[in-house]
């Protein structure tokens, strides 16, 4: 596709993003809005600890194929964007993240190649409960459909609590950690997420190696988030909005029981299972986990059928 650079504005900050257009379109076409998954996350989907992931990036390849436009960008903390005017010690909340994808759709729809008739959102991991969020608050028409690639499937502590949870029975089945110090994480760990759900302070003798997922900075955001179940998002979406849900069945992030549950809020979704794909959709040819550089593996050639055919039913 071509690219080209887009900058807009929200709340202040200015925000930076990537438009994708297919090769040889013409007239209006039909567009999407790609949204990151947690953390530092950049418009290409990648970040500090999977700087090659290129999750974004290879889904607007994929919708280029399909003929369709696609915007991405870099959120807030991430990228150009940065922390805008914000320093390292303010409180983030999650309206921040929702104005930020309200203002890229906005821009989105700006575009002068773009349908507005014609619009989906695109959420990978934590972005697909902002996909789910996101015919409730856009400007303009809301979207035609949405895409939930690997997306969350439970409250977002809870998930938080299982990954946490196998990290450290794991971390003790290794031996780097005895069963006292294991015990102690995991009770630290229910007990920080019954204080934040509750908005009661934690107490400064919390576990040190819990302290980056529970840094005060970012409580009012997991509060809010969690409060948002994604079987409800899903049970409040349009009568009219079409779904399609991808998740790979190597991905150790997002469980098949998660997925599961989303899906009983989507009675009428699509669901396509991407055989040996992990949480960014890239395969293992050999031995699935072993120790491989994101670049390395493909991305699933199974992605771009499932979307294509998708889109193609919606439009």
């Amino acid at each position: 596709p071509a690219l080209r650079a887009v900058v807009f504005e929200d709340a202040g900050d200015t925000v930076h993003g990537t438009f994708a257009l297919p090769d040889g379109a013409q007239g209006r076409i039909p567009a999407a809005l790609i949204i990151s998954g947690s953390g530092p996350t950049d418009r290409d989907g990648n970040s500090p600890t999977r700087p090659e992931a290129d999750t974004n990036a290879n889904f607007a390849r994929v919708l280029a194929g399909a003929g369709v436009a696609s915007l991405r960008y870099d959120k807030l903390g991430s990228g150009d964007t940065g922390l805008g005017s914000r320093d390292g010690t303010a409180d983030i909340d999650y309206a921040l993240f929702e104005d930020q994808m309200a203002a890229a759709y906005a821009e989105l729809l700006a575009q002068p190649e773009v349908d507005p008739e014609r619009v989906a959102v695109l959420g990978h991991s934590e972005g697909s409960l902002f996909a789910l969020r996101a015919p409730q608050v856009v400007p303009g028409p809301p979207p035609a459909a949405l895409i939930l690639a690997a997306p969350v499937g439970a409250r977002y502590l809870d998930l938080l609590d299982r990954q946490v949870t196998e990290q450290v029975r794991d971390g003790e089945s290794a031996g780097a950690l005895d069963t006292a110090a294991a015990n102690r994480l995991l009770s630290d760990t229910r007990f920080a997420i019954a204080r934040i759900r509750s908005g009661d302070p934690l107490p400064e003798t919390l576990s040190p190696e819990l302290a980056p997922l529970f840094a005060p900075a970012n409580r009012a955001f997991l509060r809010e988030i969690d409060a948002m179940d994604p079987v409800q998002l899903g049970r409040s979406l349009p009568d009219s909005t079409r779904v399609l849900v991808l998740w790979g069945t190597a991905d150790s992030q997002v469980t098949r029981t998660e997925v599961d549950r989303l899906m009983t809020g989507l009675p009428g979704a699509e669901r396509v299972d991407l055989a040996d794909a992990d949480h960014v959709f890239r395969r293992y040819d050999d031995s699935p986990g072993a120790p491989a550089r994101d670049a390395e593996r493909p991305f699933s050639p199974d992605a771009a059928p499932a979307v294509e055919d998708f889109l193609d039913a919606v439009w």
